[in-house]
């Protein structure tokens, strides 16, 4: 029988590549914990580049939010690029707009099997008074030769099937792809250029002895040494990096998708198939999945769903923006836990000068991740190589354990001043 959280990526992926469990001792150039986007096309690109790469992983490889999200190829970052500009320069802004023509030129190039398609992707509103700020944002887009445009909201709504939204913005560098069957790609890409790839093999130790590192696997079955070790826990940073856990907010991303659509309904719900996100400050997203079923995704409750009722408010979202599927049974519920910064902004760590980190997406991890996993890969390979943030130091955030709390009261003020907006 299947779980009723069984996500749609799970049930319509291919098979997941062989993993092993480490017994003995290894050795390697790189280690990376985290068999994440972020891992995964670091290890590609630097066993590709002919170092030795272990990744690691607690439970197998896509288990987190890399094979759960909603699986939109978003260019960027939450800040806007004049934003990006300022705090880091214009090699930083240059990087963030290219992250999604980075992601399907490494699928493009290793032929991974994942439905990927340059879509575009469009950040529509019902808010009438975030339009300004969305022309802005495409604005500044445009000024540095992207591929954009404003979408009025007979546009907007003839393109999503939506009589809700009432503008927009189009980002024809963006797409799609599916989650899980990208990040199985990623792990067979990486084996094939040689590296190792364990799971399940959840790190109890890590010690550097006389600059090299030695971790624990499992219940000391194991041990890896390596020159570096690259930390790609993101949202599943645990006990083992306590003061990494205590500088990032876990949140629950919800999903939902439908039964399949007949040839009927999918002619008026998103015909393009173009993905959306709204423009809200706790916003929804939506696309057309496997099957030909709808797909819409949103902030949750930070607890962990233990069942189907904790989708009722993504669920009611979902007919609001289409009324015309409440009829159609949702077949699919399903959660992943993402990282939140306290600035928005991905965040770089070296806090010893053979460990690299990297963890905050702020949920636009697949085309983010997967690039600086490749950027950390290449001034790995090459020191002179930049990267496109600065290093900072990990700030544990104040009364961490009450941070849920608060972003849950967070949540509800958001909500109401997206209710009060017009």
């Amino acid at each position: 029988m299947k779980d009723e959280l069984t996500s749609l990526w799970e049930a319509t992926a291919n098979d997941a590549p062989k993993t092993e469990k480490p017994e003995g001792e290894y050795d390697c150039d790189v280690m990376i914990v985290g068999a994440g986007f972020t891992g995964m096309s670091c290890a590609l690109r630097l066993a590709k580049g002919g170092a030795s790469v272990i990744v690691v992983d607690a439970v197998r490889p896509g288990f987190g939010a890399s094979g759960r999200n909603g699986g939109q190829v978003i260019p960027g970052l939450k800040h806007d690029p004049e934003t990006i500009d300022r705090l880091y320069g214009a090699f930083s802004t240059e990087f963030a707009g290219n992250t999604a023509k980075t992601t399907f030129d490494l699928i493009a190039e290793h032929n991974i099997d994942c439905d990927a398609t340059p879509s575009g992707w469009i950040q529509g509103t019902i808010k009438r008074d975030h339009l300004d700020l969305l022309e802005t944002r495409m604005r500044e887009w445009q000024s540095r030769g992207a591929d954009v445009g404003m979408l009025d909201a007979a546009e907007v709504q003839a393109i999503s099937g939506s009589k809700r939204l009432v503008g927009g913005w189009l980002d024809n560098r963006a797409g799609q792809l599916h989650s899980l069957k990208y990040i199985r790609g990623l792990t067979r890409a990486a084996q094939a250029a040689g590296c190792q790839v364990f799971a399940p093999a959840p790190v109890r130790s890590m010690n550097c002895i006389s600059g090299k590192w030695h971790g624990k696997i499992a219940e000391g079955m194991a041990t890896i040494r390596s020159d570096h070790v690259v930390v790609a826990t993101n949202g599943y940073s645990g006990d083992l990096f306590p003061k990494l856990r205590r500088s990032l907010i876990p949140a629950n991303s919800f999903q939902v998708a439908t039964a399949p659509l007949g040839a009927e309904q999918l002619a008026t719900v998103l015909p393009n198939k173009t993905p959306v996100s709204d423009s809200r400050r706790i916003g929804n997203y939506f696309r057309i999945g496997p099957g030909g079923r709808l797909m819409m995704g949103g902030r949750g409750t930070f607890a962990d769903p233990v069942g189907r009722d904790a989708f009722r408010e993504i669920i009611s979202e979902l007919h609001a923006y289409y009324p015309q599927v409440k009829s159609v049974p949702i077949e699919f519920c399903w959660s992943g836990t993402l990282a939140m910064t306290y600035d928005h902004f991905p965040h770089l760590h070296r806090p010893l000068e053979n460990m690299t980190m990297a963890v905050g997406y702020n949920g636009r991890g697949v085309a983010l991740s997967t690039s600086l996993g490749k950027a950390i890969a290449d001034n790995l390979l090459r020191p002179d190589m930049p990267l496109p943030l600065r290093f900072s130091d990990i700030k544990p955030l104040f009364a961490h354990d009450l941070h849920r709390a608060y972003a849950t009261m967070a949540i509800w003020y958001y909500r109401l001043r997206d209710h009060l907006e017009r």
